[in-house]
Parts: C-alpha cells; structure tokens; sequence
C-alpha cells in the first residue's frame, strides 16, 4: 500500500495530464519534467498505484512529486481512470488531473502546420478525430481539478503559465498568483477567483495615460488615487486576511486570483501591483502575472 510505502515522506504530489491531441500536453510534460517532477507518457491507467508504489519503496530515496500522461492511448483502460485516482487517494496521494483543450479552430491549425494526422481521425478529417477524441475524454474532462482552453497560448506561455502553478516548494504553503486580464480578451479559465474593477474610472479617457500601462508611475497614482479603488483594495486585503487562511487550511496550494478591467492594460494592473504587496506583507508567497498588458 501506499501510505504504507511512504512512511516517513510527506504524501506524494501526482498529476495526471489530460486532454485533446495538440491542446500541448506534451509542453506541459516537458515543463514540469524540467522543474524536477517523474514524468512518464502514456502509462496504462491500472499501473498507476503500482507506480507510485515502486516510487515510494523503502528500498531508495523516495519520489514525491510524479506526472502522468493519459489520453485516448489508453483504450479501454479509461473507463477505470476515476476508480483508480479514488485508490490513489485514499492511499495518501494528492492527485490531480488537470485537462488541457483548445477550440476546433486551433487545433485544426496546429495539426495543419505539424502535417501529422489526428490519432482519432480514422480516415475522416481532422474536426471528426477532434470530435470523437472530446467525447472519448468527457469523463477525465468532468472529474479534472483544472481546464485549462491553450487557443491563445504560445508554447513559452503555456511553459510558464505550468511553472507558475505547479512548481512550488513543497514547504512554501499556498502559493498565490495574481493575474490582471483584460474582459475583452475572454475570461481566464485557470483563475479560482475573478474580481471585476471596471467600475473604477479609466485611466484610458484621460489624456497623456491611454498609451501608458498600470506599471507607469502616473497610471498607477491616478488609478489607485480613486475612491473606488480604495474601496476594492479593503476588500481584498480582508481576502487575505479571512479566505487565504482557510484555503490553506483545506491543503490548496495554489490560488490564482483574477482582476479584469477593459482592456487589461490599466486598472486590473495597477490594483493586480497594489494588492500582491499588501498581501505579500500579511506573509503569503504571491506572484503576479499580467496577461493583457502588451495587448
């Protein structure tokens, strides 16, 4: 058994990567292989306890932080998939699966320019393979921790955007990401948490600030100078103060925050810089990251 293997090590931190073939799993893989994590592609999802148990043995140093790869590949082996995490599970693994996807278009795209034909096609065209492939992985997609939609991601964002929720200290606690965005470019699928500042006065209709960003000095004082923008801030101080506590408290150990304005250049930044430091000086580990910005 697991929990029996790993006496004495903290439990195990598993990933099971998912998802539509091009959607970037393996971009994903090669990510958290390169920040230290087990990876191996395309395991058969009945050996995953046996794994975890070989990773585990008292016969060498143990293994605590594994990432898996199950798709389609698996044939008839998905139809297990939930048991077996549920096994997982009450061993003392923390496991996650996180499913990664893109819209038809994108995904027509990046097989076009690989010239390689979609494993699911059998003979029809590539929107079939997709179609029957979505299908396929409805269950692992309905029991994922996280989506994450890669249509406007570059292999060099989709990298950092892995390296930014998954690879932590394992003694750091919960980590936070901040993650200005813009409204107009879509809603950030990854955030756990969205805060609208729109109704904050627009730095955009004063002149001499539209070209600016909220990481200009001027944009910023004129941003957080507004009652409004004070009124948010308190709120989300006392976020850090009352939720963050008890979201570590339920073991998560990441939490992206998401704070949209219109076009993501202004109001979500400079309130995104504000309250990443008040909450770094309550003690949290917090980085930001703003998605709109250059846009």
């Amino acid at each position: 058994m697991l929990n029996e293997a790993s006496e004495g090590h903290s439990a195990p931190k598993v990933v099971i990567v998912s998802g539509l073939s091009g959607s970037g799993k393996t971009t994903m893989m090669r990510a958290l292989e390169d920040s230290g994590f087990f990876c191996i592609d395309n395991l058969p999802v009945p050996l995953l306890p046996k794994v975890l148990e070989l990773a585990n043995s008292s016969g060498g140093e143990s293994i605590q932080r594994l990432a898996f790869v199950v798709d389609t590949r698996g044939g008839e082996f998905l139809h297990g998939a939930d048991k077996v995490v549920e096994q997982l599970r009450a061993e003392g693994a923390r496991v996650e699966i996180v499913f990664l996807e893109a819209n038809d278009e994108t995904l027509i795209r990046r097989y076009s320019e690989t010239r390689r034909p979609h494993p699911m096609a059998e003979g029809g065209s590539v929107r079939d393979g997709i179609e029957r492939e979505r299908e396929m992985l409805s269950g692992l997609r309905a029991n994922a921790g996280l989506i994450l939609d890669t249509s406007e991601h570059t292999v060099h964002t989709l990298k950092a955007l892995i390296k930014e929720r998954f690879v932590t200290e394992e003694d750091a606690g919960l980590k936070v990401n901040v993650l200005s965005f813009g409204f107009k470019y879509g809603l950030p699928p990854e955030c756990d948490l969205v805060f609208d500042v729109r109704f904050v006065p627009n730095p955009y209709f004063v002149e001499g600030l539209r070209e600016q960003t909220g990481l200009d000095p001027e944009v910023r004082d004129f941003v957080l100078g507004q009652n409004e923008t004070g009124g948010i801030i308190g709120i989300l101080r006392r976020v850090g103060e009352f939720m963050l506590p008890l979201y570590q408290r339920e073991g998560k150990s990441y939490l992206t925050v998401g704070i949209g304005c219109t076009g993501g250049r202004h109001r979500s930044v400079a309130i995104s810089e504000a309250i990443s430091q008040r909450w770094r000086g309550q003690g949290w580990n917090v980085e930001v990251r703003h998605r709109d910005v250059t846009k």
